[in-house]
């Protein structure tokens, strides 16, 4: 009974020991802290204010620099042509030659009929200072003295008559030769040899363009211009000075022409079906790359913003009205909606005018990970050549902001 009653008492010891092993462990899982979810993490990019010059990309079209319209002055038939089409030729080079037979025999008879008045000087000079004397010692009447000064007087009329005549024949004899009014490149002949040829015909017998230096002219819209200028009244804008006359070109593939131009002149009206005014343009062409009538782009410097605020475009959406809006990280490390107003595209970044301020960082990867309030991990974006975002040398308005 002894043992027995030991036993139990072991028993009942053991399995009090164990209960307080089980209640020490459940006390020490219970006082444990839960584990902390991650924060998600996104890439931002700080923007920095800086420099940026603003140009605006323009469609154009290339105009030959003076072009004139080879038409004939006098009639008759082609002789000769004495060029080759598509070649450059220069002022005054001899380009048709009309049968010249006519012209010369007016020409001839203009002069036969000057010297015959030439002719008849000499004696009536001579009759009229012999009857001055007479006249003076009355052996003559009045009368005939002054029936001879009238016939001097005619003869020098006709002999100036002459004269204009021999001249509007030498003229017309030249107008035979048709020649090159400007330098230049001239197209296709209209007409052959043997063809008949007018005055007043409306079809020119060749067209020549000269094409260095050649105009480009484009079309600027006018709520572009007028922003422009209220961007630079506000102060937002400096002119570029220097720089605002320089303007390059791209050709229709994309590829830049070497050569700078500059403005020459803006038209003073607005095309009402267009709203929109041309701008002039002129740039060297030595080598003849640009023709004229060319599909060409021009990249035309407006001015400067000293202290511009860029925005990655892939940070930057749009809300159902369309308006621009960027998520921000703020220093409490809290994504946060930030309405922004934006002015045009510069490379792959907006300019941004107001809601962003030196020293925001944008996010512009994990935007789907984030809600405006929540916590997050800013990573920088690891850019290209490990810089934000750079200004480019074209730029474009946007299209709402």
């Amino acid at each position: 009974m002894q043992i027995d009653n030991r036993i139990r008492r072991i028993a009942a010891v053991g399995v009090f020991a164990a209960g307080l092993a089980l209640t020490g462990c459940d006390r020490t899982s219970g006082d444990a802290p839960p584990a902390q979810a991650a924060l998600p993490e996104v890439a931002v990019v700080t923007v920095e204010p800086q420099r940026v010059v603003l140009s605006a990309e323009l469609p154009a079209r290339t105009a030959a620099h003076l072009i004139a319209e080879v038409r004939p002055q006098v009639g008759g038939i082609i002789q000769e042509r004495l060029f080759t089409e598509g070649a450059d030729v220069n002022e005054g080079d001899m380009l048709y030659r009309i049968d010249p037979a006519l012209y010369q025999a007016a020409y001839d008879n203009a002069v036969a009929a000057l010297s015959r008045s030439e002719a008849n000087l000499p004696p009536i000079q001579s009759k009229v200072t012999r009857f001055e004397e007479a006249v003076a010692a009355k052996a003559i009447s009045r009368q005939a003295y002054d029936e001879a000064v009238a016939a001097l007087n005619q003869v020098k009329a006709d002999i100036e008559y002459g004269q204009a005549a021999v001249q509007a024949a030498q003229i017309n004899l030249g107008y035979t030769r048709v020649t090159a009014p400007i330098s230049g490149r001239i197209g296709r002949s209209s007409v052959t040899v043997g063809a008949l040829v007018s005055a007043h015909q409306p079809v020119p017998l060749a067209i020549i363009q000269q094409l260095d230096p050649i105009y480009v002219d484009a079309s600027q819209s006018s709520a572009n211009l007028l922003r422009l200028k209220q961007n630079m009244a506000a102060g937002r804008i400096k002119s570029g000075g220097a720089d605002q006359a320089r303007v390059r070109l791209r050709l229709e593939d994309g590829t830049p022409y070497p050569l700078e131009g500059t403005l020459k002149f803006s038209e003073a009206t607005v095309d009402p079906s267009t709203g929109s005014f041309i701008l002039r343009m002129v740039f060297p062409n030595p080598d003849h790359v640009l023709l004229p009538g060319m599909y060409v782009r021009v990249v035309i410097e407006e001015g400067v913003v000293e202290q511009a605020i860029l925005a990655p475009q892939q940070g930057v959406s749009r809300d159902h009205k369309g308006n621009p809006q960027a998520m921000v990280v703020d220093a409490e490390g809290k994504a946060r909606q930030q309405m922004i107003t934006v002015d045009r595209a510069i490379g792959d970044t907006w300019l941004v005018t107001s809601g962003l301020a030196p020293g925001d960082r944008v996010i512009v990867e994990g935007l789907q990970k984030v809600r405006p309030g929540s916590a997050v991990k800013a990573v920088p974006l690891a850019a290209e050549g490990g810089e934000g975002p750079k200004a480019q040398s074209t730029s474009q308005p946007a299209a709402k902001s």
